[in-house]
C-alpha cells in the first residue's frame, strides 16, 4: 500500500520558522520610468523649438562671452565622437550601440536596492536623457545639440537637455557609490 505524504505546519527541516518571500526589487522601477518621462518630453520640446526657430549652424547669444544657442547636428556619439567620420551604416551602428547602452542601464536598474534613492533618481535622469537622444537617432539619424558653452576661444562640446540629464544622473550615481552603507548584521 502506498503511503500518503503527511503535510506538516512545522516549517522547513531543522526547526527554523518559514521565511517571508524576498521583497520585489522591481516595484520601484515604475517611479524611475515616471521620473524619466519629463526629461524625454523637455528634451524633445527644446529640440523641436531649435529645429523650428534656429536654422542649422545659426547662433543666438544668451550670455555674452559664455553661452550661445547654436543649432548643430551630432551624427556621432557622445561629445561629438565620430562626428567627422562617415562610413556605411554609421547611424544604424550608433543607434545600435545606444540601444545596447540603454539595455545595460536597465540591467543596472534591476540590481539597485530600493534604499539607493540618489542612484535611482540619477538613473531616471540617465534613462530619460538616453531615451531622448535615442529618439533623435532613430527618427533623424542624428542628435540635435544647441547649448554652446565657451570661455574666450575655448568651446565645450555642444549639448542638449538629454546630455545634461545624463551628466547629472551619472554624477548622482557616482555620489551614491561613495556614500557609506550600514548593513544589517547577519545571524548564523
Amino acid at each position: 500500500m502506498d503511503e500518503v505524504p503527511v503535510k506538516s505546519d512545522a516549517g522547513p527541516p531543522g526547526g527554523q520558522p518559514p521565511q517571508a518571500p524576498a521583497p520585489a526589487r522591481r516595484s520601484w522601477l515604475g517611479p524611475i520610468l515616471w521620473l524619466s518621462l519629463p526629461i524625454v518630453v523637455a528634451d524633445q520640446i527644446t529640440k523641436a523649438l531649435v529645429r523650428a526657430e534656429l536654422p542649422l549652424g545659426a547662433s543666438v547669444t544668451i550670455v555674452p562671452g559664455f553661452l550661445d544657442f547654436t543649432h548643430v547636428q551630432n551624427t556621432g556619439a557622445a561629445f561629438g565622437l565620430l562626428n567627422a567620420v562617415d562610413f556605411a551604416f554609421k547611424p544604424t551602428l550608433i543607434a545600435t550601440v545606444a540601444t545596447a547602452a540603454l539595455i545595460g542601464i536597465a540591467a543596472y536598474a534591476a540590481r539597485l536596492s530600493p534604499h539607493q534613492r540618489i542612484a535611482r533618481v540619477g538613473l531616471a535622469l540617465v534613462l530619460g536623457g538616453a531615451a531622448g537622444n535615442l529618439i533623435d537617432r532613430f527618427t533623424a539619424g542624428y542628435v540635435v545639440d544647441f547649448v554652446d558653452a565657451y570661455w574666450r576661444s575655448y568651446h565645450f562640446w555642444a549639448f542638449n537637455v538629454a546630455d545634461s540629464a545624463i551628466t547629472v544622473g551619472v554624477v548622482m550615481m557616482m555620489l551614491d557609490m561613495l556614500i557609506p552603507r550600514t548593513h544589517a548584521p547577519t545571524t548564523a
